[in-house]
């Protein structure tokens, strides 16, 4: 069995959020007593097939998502140098907390993200 992602939620289109393809893998497991191989988030294999087509080891990357288990969480397991959080599309007031690991830092969105990225690398030299 293949799932594309394991993500609870997505940002309808409604702005609610609503079951994302990883409840209804996980509901499949369960009545099949088998498990799913996940193609995308948060897999490793994804993060390190992306990785790869950019030439980018894990201790040089960083992931920028609004989902704090699949983005963030996911992406640190592996070995990502840092992982930000952004408070933008599905997240949630207290993401942040939810889920190990934690962020490298929680944003307002992709621009701040931005900002923070090119200030560690001022810091850096």
């Amino acid at each position: 069995m293949l799932a594309l992602a394991a993500n609870r939620t997505f940002r309808d289109s409604d702005g609610k959020l609503s079951l994302d393809a990883g409840a209804f893998a996980a509901a499949l497991e369960f009545a099949s007593q088998r498990d799913a191989i996940v193609l995308g988030k948060p897999a490793p294999a994804f993060f390190r097939s992306a990785l790869a087509t950019i030439n980018c080891t894990e201790g040089e990357a960083v992931m920028i998502g609004d989902d704090a288990e699949t983005d963030v969480a996911g992406a640190l397991r592996i070995g990502f140098a840092h992982a930000l959080l952004v408070r933008t599309g599905k997240y949630r007031h207290g993401d942040e907390g939810r889920f190990e690991p934690a962020p490298t830092a929680t944003l307002r969105d992709i621009s701040a993200a931005v900002d923070w990225i090119l200030a560690k690398r001022r810091e850096a030299g």
